[in-house]
């Protein structure tokens, strides 16, 4: 009997990985923006249901009809984005400066005992203290300006960032640490070059989390004698029994959180596929 030739191509193939299946199959990009699109939907639709079918009254449950005529007048006065623009200023602010000094404060208690020894007890009683908590302090220190309000939100985004780096930064392979140092990699090049990237998982994790309660701390940062922003909005229509832009003010804050936590979801894919 003759033996089948394989030719190079053949074995390439061969080697190559199966081709992600389209259709139905949760690796198709387009089937799982679909899925995820069901829950938001069913949520809509018993909204709906449930506003019509009188088990709340419009006060309590506006339809979601009303919510979109609250957004549209708020839109056509010029106020809808002038909420979010300002809101989303505030957080951005917040959340850099706050993830900015939970990167640097986490890389030091992580590779310095002496540090966490010095500092770690101190910034762990401080996490443990409530968001609302600061707001006396801040109004008293800073006054109702923007300070007190980007103050507070970049308390929030700090904890976040610090303890995830921190974790991580000690718990890096110690032999490619030491197989850096022994090709003469030191301090913040050794850092940057070595420790860093070994994380980076674990930073854009604590950043997604620091996004997430940057949007939390907003809300309580706008309480703050705030005049304009997604949280004051949201107080206020509490005040005026506007319930219908209370929806709105939530359903925007839902959306542009999960906006923003996509992009950053993006960013760390790219530096995932680039650090590690």
């Amino acid at each position: 009997m003759s033996t089948p030739i394989h030719t190079s191509e053949q074995d390439a193939s061969a080697l190559q990985p199966p081709a992600p299946k389209a259709g139905f199959s949760l690796n198709n990009r387009f089937f799982r923006l679909g899925l995820g699109l069901l829950v938001p939907l069913a949520l809509l639709a018993a909204w709906q249901l449930a506003a019509t079918a009188g088990i709340f009254s419009a006060v309590q449950l506006p339809p979601p009809g009303a919510v979109y005529d609250a957004a549209a007048d708020l839109a056509q006065r010029g106020q809808l984005g002038t909420h979010i623009a300002i809101s989303t200023q505030r957080v951005l602010a917040g959340f850099v400066i706050g993830s900015a000094l939970g990167l640097v404060l986490g890389a030091l208690l992580g590779l310095s005992r002496l540090a966490d020894a010095l500092l770690g007890p101190a910034i762990g009683a401080l996490r443990a203290v409530p968001s609302l908590a600061w707001v006396p302090l801040l109004i008293l220190w800073m006054k109702i300006g923007e300070d007190s309000k980007i103050t507070l939100i970049t308390i929030g985004a700090f904890f976040p960032v610090f303890t995830t780096v921190a974790l991580a930064l000690r718990h890096v392979d110690r032999n490619l640490v030491e197989a850096a140092r022994a090709f003469g990699l030191r301090g913040v090049k050794l850092l940057t070059t070595v420790q860093l990237p070994a994380v980076v998982p674990a930073v854009f994790s604590g950043l997604r989390l620091a996004l997430a309660q940057s949007w939390l701390f907003l809300v309580a940062a706008e309480l703050i004698a705030s005049s304009m922003g997604l949280g004051f909005l949201l107080t206020d229509s509490q005040n005026n029994g506007r319930t219908d832009r209370m929806f709105l003010a939530i359903i925007t804050l839902a959306v542009i959180g999960k906006a923003t936590d996509a992009l950053l979801g993006i960013a760390e894919k790219r530096a995932v596929r680039k650090w590690t």
